[in-house]
C-alpha cells in the first residue's frame, strides 16, 4: 500500500506540481521555524546559547512534523482507503518535479525573449545567491545547478524516505531541507542557530546525493546523453563544493552536457568561489536548461523503477 501510495503521489506530482494557491505543509513547516526561532532567540543570547537553541529549534520542527504526519496517516486508516489517500496526497506534497520543471522553463522563456533584468528578477525566486548582475551564461548555469542540485532535494532524497517510513519520514525529511534552507546559512545571524540545521540537512542527503549518480547516470544513458562522462565527473568533481553532497549531482548534469558549472557567485553581499565542476566542453547555453529538465525526469523515473526493485527485495 505504501508503495503503490508513492506511485499515486509521484503521478500527482508529474501533473498537478504545486499550485500557489494549495496550502502546501512547507508553508506550515516554515511557520513553525520561524515562530521557534523568535521564541529561541528572547532567551539566547550567546553564541554558545544560539548554538544550543539550533539543535532545539531542530528537534522542535522535525519532531512535530513527523508526529503530525504519522497521526494523521495513522486516523485515516481506520476509514476504509484512508490510508491510500492520505498517505499518496502526504507524499505527492514532498515531492517537485514539476515545480522545478517550470521554474526553470520561466526563467528559459524569459530568456529567449531577451530581456536580461527579467531573467535575473525570475531567477532570484529560486537561488541564494545575488542575482543582480548576472549574465545570460550565469543565468543559465544559476538555473542548471538548481535543478541539478534539487533534483535530490526535491525528488530522489524525499522518495528514497518515503520508501523506507512512509508519508511520516518522508514530511520529516521535507522539515530537515526546509530548516537548511530557511536557518543553515553560514551568515552572521545564523552561524550559530542554524549550525545544527545545517549539519543534518548534510547527513539526511548523504545516501541519496550518492545514490544519485548513478540514476542520473541512468536518466542520461535513457536521453542518449553521455552517461559514462555523468558518472565519471560526478565522482571526479564529488569535492568541488563546499556542500559534501551538491557536487555530485551537479557533477552529473554537468558530465552529461558537456559542460562546466561553479566559479563565483554572491550570497548576502559576500562573493563565494565554488570550484569549478566538469569540463568545458562547450559553453554552456539555453537548451542546457530544458536538457537538464529532461534529466531530472528521467532521474525520477529511474528513481521509482530502482527504488521498487530494492525495496520489494529486501
Amino acid at each position: 500500500m505504501n508503495i503503490l501510495s508513492i506511485y499515486i503521489g509521484y503521478i500527482m506530482d508529474l501533473i498537478i506540481g504545486d499550485p500557489y494557491s494549495f496550502p502546501h505543509p512547507v508553508r506550515y513547516i516554515g511557520k513553525l521555524i520561524k515562530v521557534t526561532e523568535s521564541k529561541i532567540r528572547k532567551f539566547a543570547k550567546s553564541d554558545e546559547d544560539l548554538k544550543k537553541g539550533g539543535f532545539l529549534l531542530w528537534f522542535i520542527t522535525v519532531g512535530v512534523t513527523y508526529l503530525v504526519t504519522y497521526l494523521i496517516v495513522k486516523l485515516s486508516s481506520f476509514i476504509p482507503g484512508g490510508f491510500l489517500i492520505i498517505n499518496s496526497i502526504l507524499i505527492y506534497t514532498t515531492l517537485a518535479t514539476k515545480c522545478l520543471k517550470d521554474e526553470a522553463v520561466k526563467i528559459y522563456k524569459v530568456l529567449k525573449t531577451g530581456d536580461i533584468e527579467k531573467s535575473r528578477i525570475q531567477l532570484s525566486y529560486i537561488v541564494g545567491r545575488d542575482t543582480t548582475h548576472l549574465d545570460e551564461g550565469e543565468i543559465i548555469r544559476a538555473t542548471v545547478e538548481t535543478v541539478a542540485e534539487n533534483t535530490v532535494d526535491g525528488i530522489i532524497a524525499p522518495m528514497f524516505y518515503a520508501f523506507i517510513g512512509g508519508a511520516p519520514l518522508a514530511m520529516a525529511y521535507k522539515a530537515i531541507n526546509t530548516l537548511d534552507s530557511t536557518v543553515g546559512y553560514k551568515n552572521e545571524k545564523y552561524l550559530n542557530l542554524g549550525f545544527a540545521s545545517a549539519k543534518i540537512d548534510d547527513v539526511a542527503n548523504y545516501i541519496p546525493a550518492r545514490i544519485a549518480v548513478l540514476l542520473m547516470a541512468i536518466g542520461s544513458l535513457i536521453l542518449g546523453y553521455d552517461y559514462k562522462k555523468s558518472f565519471q565527473i560526478a565522482i571526479r568533481d564529488r569535492k568541488n563544493h563546499k556542500s559534501p553532497n551538491c557536487a555530485y549531482p551537479e557533477g552529473a548534469v554537468a558530465g552529461a552536457l558537456g559542460v562546466q558549472l561553479g566559479g563565483i557567485n554572491i550570497y548576502f553581499g559576500e562573493v563565494v568561489y565554488k570550484p569549478t565542476i566538469g569540463d568545458k566542453v562547450r559553453n554552456i547555453e539555453m537548451e542546457d536548461i530544458v536538457k537538464t529538465n529532461k534529466i531530472m525526469y528521467a532521474t525520477s523515473i529511474a528513481s521509482m523503477i530502482i527504488f521498487t526493485i530494492i525495496f520489494n527485495i529486501i
